[in-house]
């Protein structure tokens, strides 16, 4: 399964509600939460409440992404707002074993993400465990970065360990994805792509026709 996952942190604020149905009428089923403290990373974003409001017009998969400092702390509060899944960063949990229990016990999706600088081999005993796995191909905080080439063997390697171990797991990717890096991570074994600034830059109708489209052929190469 193949998603695009248009970012709301590159949306207008001012038009978030009206963009999400434009995503919807060209038919994206994911959106891209990314929930930032100022303490894992260094910006902060938005939190419940925003969730919660859109949460009401949308039937869209809620895909929350946690950068923040003890994710553990707040699972059950994003579950309640309308989290569809929540992906945590291993470097941010104290447990991060008992963090992905409680993610499953609040019955969402579990997804595990790791920063470009941590080693895949940090996670890999817990691909068993988990729905999906994030690898950020910048530095996670800020939106219109540049993709890290040396994130493309990380991807790799994930997809690899994965179908070693015969697992139904996505591999979504989140970070400086445009028309030539996503050829790159979607032939490395990405799924699941976040796309920021490349979706909501511009004209964001035309945008999301281009990207589809532009999966849609990648994935014939693939295949």
């Amino acid at each position: 399964m193949y998603q695009l996952c248009p970012s709301i942190l590159s949306a207008d604020f001012n038009r978030l509600g009206e963009q999400i149905k434009t995503l919807e009428k060209e038919g994206v089923e994911w959106l891209h939460i990314d929930v930032m403290d100022g303490d894992f990373v260094p910006s902060i974003s938005f939190g419940m409440p925003v969730i919660k409001s859109i949460r009401k017009e949308s039937k869209l998969f809620f895909d929350v992404h946690l950068m923040v400092t003890e994710p553990e702390r707040y699972i059950r509060d994003f579950v309640a707002c309308g989290a569809d899944s929540i992906t945590v960063h291993a470097e941010a949990c104290e447990d991060i074993e008992r963090t992905i229990e409680q993610i499953r016990e609040a019955g969402v999706k579990v997804g595990i993400s790791i920063k470009p600088a941590t080693p895949v081999n940090d996670i890999s005993h817990m691909l068993e465990d988990v729905d999906m796995v994030l690898i950020m191909t910048v530095q996670p905080g800020f939106g219109g970065q540049k993709y890290m080439d040396e994130c493309t063997e990380k991807i790799r390697e994930v997809r690899e360990l994965i179908e070693a171990e015969n697992l139904n797991v996505d591999v979504q990717v989140d970070g400086g994805i445009n028309d030539e890096t996503m050829e790159t991570v979607m032939t490395a074994g990405a799924n699941l792509l976040v796309a920021g600034s490349y979706v909501f830059n511009g004209d964001l109708e035309a945008n999301v026709r281009h990207a589809r489209a532009k999966m849609d052929e990648i994935i014939q190469k693939i295949d």
